[in-house]
Parts: C-alpha cells; sequence; structure tokens
C-alpha cells in the first residue's frame, strides 16, 4: 500500500509524483507483491495540483507540473493498480487515479476537474483519459462547469468501480488480491475507447458545450478551450490528443485569465491572515444569536446561522413585521425543498432553530447580537443602547449596517470593545462576502470571533476599516454616481447596463440598484450627503424616482419597467425623463461609447480603492479584490479592481484618469497613491508582497 503524506490536502506538491514513481518501481521489482493500493493519508486523496507551482508557471517563473512520465508508469505496471479516494480528488488528484486500473472511493467522496476555474484545463491528461470513462457528453459538462461530483454519480458514470463502506483501506487491498488472484488483464485508461462515439454523435455535443460554456463562463477562455482539448480525444490517438492538451494549457497558462483567477484563489485566503490575530488568539464561543429587525436583512442573517446549525432568536418591535419576516423565510425554504436542494425534513429542523418575538426575552442568553434595521444612526444607537443593558458581558454585539459609522454606533454602549460590523451582503443566506467592520475600540478577541463565524457559516470574511461605507459601499457608490453621470450625458440606462455585463460584470449598475430598492439607495444617499464636496456635481435622477414611487422590482418600476416574472424591461418614459432633466440642468447630450462607460465605471471603483489603501482602511489591495469578487459581482478573471488596475497597467490607469479629472472635475481627483505608484512604476500586487514579507521578517 502506498499512502500519499503531504499535508494538509496531498498536493502534488515537487516531490510527491516523484515519491509515487519511486513506489510503484520499488512495488513492481518485489515478488512478494502482487497489487498496489494508492491512498491518501490524513483526511484526503490527492486534493488537486501545488497552486503555487501553477503561479510560477503563470507568471513566466516556472512550467506546469509534467506528470506524463509518471501516468504512463502507472498504466503500464504489470500488477494491478488500485487508487483508494476518500476526501477528494480534484484536478490533477483525478487525473493520477484515471491512471490506475481501478479506482474505489468512500461513500463521501468527490471527484471533479475543477480546473477552469483557475483560467486552465486538466493539463496532466485529463481531458484525454476523461471521456474514456465516462463518455463524452458528460466529460464535457464536468470539464466545462468545474464542478465535483459525488461517489454515487461517479460510480453510475463508470468513473470508479465501487464505492467502499467502512474501511475504505481494508476494502481496497481486498478488491485488489480479488483482481490479482483473478490474473488480468488490467485494461488501460488509454486504451478504453468504447466510449468516445463517432464523430457524427460529438458533434452536437461538442457544440452543446460551447454554448454551455459561453452561457455559464460568460467571457471566459479556459471552458472553450476544454472542448476543444476533450475534440482532440476524439479525433486523435492519445498520445497526440496529450500533446494537444499540453499545447492548449501552455497557452492558458500565459493569459490574463489565469493570473487573475490564481490571483482570487490566493487572494481569498491571505483575508485570514491579520497582524494580531492569530489562530492562538482567542474566540468567543457562539453556540446562541439573537437578532434585531425581521426584514429582508434580518431573516437572511436568521437563515444563514440557522442553515449552520444556530438557535436564532429573531425580534421585531411589530407583530405584522414579525409574521411577514418569518413567512419570507419559510417560503424561501419551501423553494429549496421544491428545487430538491434539501428535505422538509432538514427545512424544519431549521426552521425550529428561528424562535421569532416581540421582546428582549432570552437576549441575555445570546453569544452573539447582531442588529439589522434600516440604515438609520439614532435608531441604530437606541437599539444598542437597549442590548446594552439586556445582553451578557460576553456577548459579541454586532450591526449589519452597510454604510454608517461603527464607533457611533458602539458609544452607545459601555462596551466599545465587544461592538463590531457584521456587514452582510443580501441575500444573507446566499451571498458569500461577510465585511467584518472593525472599530477602534473592537477587540482582537472579538474579530477572531467574527472570522471564525464567517468560516462556520461558510462566508469569506474580510476585515475592513471604519469609514463611511467600509470597502465596498465606500466604493460602489462613486461607481453608481458615474453611470447616471452617464446616463445625464447621453447614454441610456439599458447601454450602460449592457456595457458593463459585456464586460464582465455580474448584473449592470442600474438594474442592481432596482433589485436592491431605490429607496433604499435614497435613504443611504442622506445619510452621506454631507461627505460631498461643495459645489461638486451630484446626480439628479435618484430624487426623481424616489418621489414617482418608482422604487425598483419591489413596485414594478424603477429605473426600468418589470414583468411580472420581475423580468426588466426598457422603458422609453424614463428615458424621456432624464432628457429632460438633462435640459433643465444644462448638461449636452452626446454619444457615449462602451470604452468610455466601462472605464469611467471601473476606474473610479480604482481610484477609490487606492484612497482606501492609503488610508489603511484595508490591509491589502488583494483584500478589496475579494470585497468585490464575492460580494459585489466583479468578473473573477479579471482578478478584482486593484488585480485589473496592474493588468491594465497603472501609468494608463492614472493617465486616464487625470484626463477624466481634466474633464469632469474635483471628483476624479486621482488617489495620491496611485499617482505615486503610476510614476514609480509600481503596482499593488507588490506592494501586497512587501507587506507579506514585513510581516515575516516581524514575525521571526
Amino acid at each position: 500500500m502506498v499512502a500519499v503524506n503531504n499535508p494538509p490536502v496531498n498536493a502534488l506538491s515537487p516531490g510527491v509524483p516523484e515519491g509515487i514513481a519511486d513506489a510503484i518501481a520499488a512495488a513492481e521489482k518485489d515478488d512478494s507483491i502482487r497489487a498496489i493500493v494508492i491512498l491518501g493519508a490524513g483526511r484526503t486523496f490527492i486534493a488537486g495540483a501545488d497552486i503555487k507551482e501553477l503561479e510560477q508557471a503563470a507568471s513566466g517563473h516556472g512550467s506546469a507540473p509534467k506528470l506524463h512520465g509518471l501516468l504512463q508508469q502507472i498504466e503500464d505496471c504489470a500488477k494491478p493498480v488500485v487508487m483508494a479516494i476518500h476526501g477528494t480528488a480534484l484536478g490533477g488528484g483525478l487525473e493520477v487515479a484515471m491512471a490506475g486500473h481501478y479506482r474505489l472511493a468512500s461513500p463521501d467522496a468527490q471527484v471533479g476537474q475543477p480546473e477552469v476555474n483557475l483560467g486552465i484545463i486538466p493539463g496532466a491528461e485529463g481531458t484525454q483519459r476523461l471521456p474514456r470513462l465516462v463518455g463524452v457528453p458528460r466529460a464535457v459538462d464536468l470539464c466545462v462547469s468545474g464542478k465535483p461530483i459525488k461517489a454515487a454519480e461517479a460510480l453510475q458514470l463508470g468513473l470508479i468501480d465501487g464505492v467502499i463502506e467502512g474501511d475504505l483501506a481494508a476494502g481496497a487491498v481486498a478488491f485488489a488480491r480479488e483482481k490479482a488472484d483473478g490474473g488480468g488483464p488490467h485494461r488501460k485508461t488509454r486504451e478504453r475507447n468504447e466510449k468516445l462515439g463517432s464523430p457524427a454523435e460529438n458533434v452536437p455535443v461538442f457544440a452543446a458545450g460551447r454554448e454551455q460554456a459561453r452561457k455559464t463562463r460568460r467571457n471566459m477562455i479556459a471552458p472553450l478551450a476544454a472542448v476543444d482539448a476533450l475534440e482532440a480525444a476524439v479525433a486523435l490517438p492519445f498520445e497526440a490528443g496529450c500533446r494537444k492538451e499540453r499545447e492548449i494549457i501552455t497557452g492558458l497558462l500565459a493569459s490574463d485569465q489565469c493570473r487573475a483567477l490564481i490571483h482570487a484563489f490566493f487572494a481569498e485566503r491571505a483575508v485570514t491572515k491579520i497582524p494580531g490575530v492569530s489562530k492562538e488568539t482567542p474566540a468567543f464561543a457562539i453556540r446562541q444569536a439573537a437578532i434585531v429587525g425581521a426584514g429582508t436583512m434580518g431573516g437572511g442573517i436568521a437563515m444563514a446561522l440557522a442553515n449552520a446549525g444556530l438557535s436564532v432568536r429573531l425580534k421585531d418591535s411589530d407583530q405584522v413585521a414579525l409574521d411577514r419576516g418569518m413567512s419570507a423565510i419559510r417560503k424561501n425554504y419551501e423553494g429549496s425543498v421544491k428545487k430538491g436542494r434539501f428535505s422538509q425534513e432538514v427545512m424544519d429542523q431549521r426552521m425550529a432553530l428561528i424562535h421569532p418575538q416581540l421582546t428582549y426575552d432570552s437576549f441575555e442568553k445570546a453569544d452573539l447580537v447582531i442588529e439589522a434595521v434600516f440604515e438609520n444612526m439614532a435608531l441604530k444607537k437606541q437599539i444598542f443602547a437597549e442590548l446594552d443593558r439586556v445582553a451578557q458581558p460576553s456577548c459579541v454585539l454586532a450591526t449589519n449596517t452597510s454604510t454608517l459609522d461603527i464607533d457611533e454606533i458602539a458609544s452607545a454602549t459601555t462596551r466599545p470593545h465587544m461592538v463590531i460590523g457584521l456587514h452582510f451582503f443580501s441575500p444573507a443566506h446566499v451571498m458569500r462576502l461577510l465585511e467584518i467592520v472593525r472599530g477602534k475600540a473592537t477587540g482582537n478577541q472579538v474579530i477572531a470571533t467574527a472570522m471564525a463565524l464567517a468560516k462556520t457559516l461558510r462566508k469569506v470574511g474580510v476585515l475592513v476599516g471604519n469609514y463611511w461605507g467600509f470597502v465596498g459601499n465606500r466604493m460602489m457608490l462613486p461607481y453608481m454616481r458615474e453611470a447616471q453621470f452617464l446616463v445625464e450625458e447621453g447614454a441610456t440606462p439599458e447601454q450602460v447596463d449592457g456595457a458593463l455585463y459585456d464586460w464582465g460584470m455580474a448584473m449592470g449598475i442600474f438594474a442592481v440598484d432596482d433589485m436592491g430598492g431605490i429607496d433604499v439607495q435614497w435613504r443611504v444617499r442622506q445619510e452621506y450627503k454631507h461627505l460631498d464636496q461643495p459645489g461638486s456635481r451630484q446626480p439628479l435622477m435618484l430624487d426623481q424616482l424616489y418621489q414617482m414611487g418608482r422604487l425598483g422590482q419591489k413596485t414594478g418600476a424603477g429605473w426600468y419597467r418589470y414583468d411580472e416574472n420581475r423580468r426588466a424591461i426598457p422603458d422609453p418614459e424614463i428615458v424621456t425623463l432624464i432628457e429632460k432633466t438633462a435640459r433643465e440642468a444644462g448638461i449636452a447630450r452626446r454619444a457615449i461609447t462602451s470604452e468610455e462607460i466601462v472605464e469611467r465605471c471601473i476606474y473610479v471603483m480604482i481610484n477609490e480603492g487606492a484612497r482606501i489603501l492609503e488610508e489603511g482602511y484595508a490591509l491589502r489591495a488583494s483584500d478589496i479584490d475579494t470585497v468585490y469578487l464575492a460580494g459585489y459581482g466583479f468578473p473573477a478573471y479579471r482578478g478584482g479592481p486593484m488585480w485589473y488596475a496592474d493588468t491594465v497597467g497603472l501609468q494608463k490607469v492614472y493617465r486616464k484618469i487625470e484626463e477624466f479629472h481634466t474633464r469632469y472635475g474635483a471628483l476624479w481627483q486621482p488617489a495620491p497613491l496611485l499617482k505615486q505608484f503610476a510614476e514609480q512604476g509600481r503596482t499593488f500586487a507588490g506592494l501586497d508582497a512587501e507587506k507579506t514579507r514585513e510581516e515575516r521578517v516581524a514575525a521571526n
């Protein structure tokens, strides 16, 4: 038995493939060994390639791992090689497994080819072996979607040969003995062509795969390239297909998309590294939680907590509002049951964890209280003063404010060190981002608790500083403002949204406004008017939409009109109103290009992000990227706003912002850090690397 032992996930780091090869060679020479079982030590089989190696290859300082020799050695082994899979076998891990003569798995194991998530394709002959085991249609789906499948489905497809209940190692050894006793032949995966189909059969399969790639992986090149490689598996002999696959992955590793996606992978993991907060920092245990406010956000947060198995008290001051909130929660869960996401039993268990109430009864037992009322400072301070009187001393007091001053909210209590911002994103039970906002008095133990909570809720917790809008909304407001200026100057809402969507944003900004609610944006606007630069231009349409009662999807009209399915329909009435408003304000209208729309909307975020970095409200540029990738629909293949700025070139971005500053005035004042980096030829990624080196030196 050969155990791969490279914790924590047995990645194929340098030395691991060589170790497997040596073990296979030794076993072949040993006459007392009749079969070979390969399994992973610890919690998983080989989870995949070493992403750091891929990062080096993508940056031009290395090459992709070369596994061809190892895979051929495994397949050509005269003794049966059985792969015993538990945990996950993803990417390179599955590619190694597919070279074995047989594959077994524990019932909870998962397998897959997720390489497209990193902007590449399976590069260790996965596109050549996978269709030989599961057939072309499912191979296309697995490689384009990048989604893993469970052991039962893998068995049904023929990707594995059995599911072992109980002791996987013992079961695999017994299976291997049986195969050795049978004497073979032990088929090589590369010689199994019966599932490859005929050219005529595969034409519609590949066409559908490319359509799937364009639809579900919009603007990405790797999913389409995966289909090309799978096509080579059918059209070419195995060795030629492998050469084609290597040619494709070499090109992808040199792409901006690959570098951006690998950056996003590491950026998400870097957010857990917080100066002063380590794995040893104690966190408060969160067993019971309470929420004040049963509206959209409060209900969504209650679901997020209940989904993680936490008991939740959901308070509202109004019975109608409380009933409406619980009804929305129930309806949401019922929808999930109908879609087969979980069973009625699971729904009942989760509903039983949420306790609606009109008072603060039992709040003294809560380990965490989250305030989720609407954005009004006076109301929030009133609630925190009340919580200060009823909550136990060790209770973490959190606000879900999306913009307001944490320190001012904390000032309503006698324990500001226990107060923190937990900015969930709507819908709170779905969105992955949790902006964790540190006040000036927030204790490290409270920060550690918030980061641990994010992990419990399966969210990406990003620590940010306390400034109006924090990181996400502080950058979002200039983005929204610039989009509104563009329609005043000559674009239409659908033109702006179309340009941003085509560039890669998950939704256009006006569609986002309508989904979130024009009334919400209007209330937020009232809270930050004091930050306006004296005499600066401000958008003209928001107040009008609010006064007209065009509040977005909820009222059937906002920037767009909406049908009964909430499908957006461009509204000539709005265009006429915009034209009239611009005319009365003396704004000359003109033709506006998609390029200008994208540059003004994206570059204004980059400029604000540079200010946030310089002022210390984000620990790293990559943290800003993670906020936008996990919470704001920024395309992952562009790496986030700060990474994208580096990709474009900070000199080019700065020159364009200077041009906009000259043309549009003070709102486009270049951030000093951006100006400095452009002049010095530096990058935001370089700044992050410098900080990482400094932290390592300080730690030693």
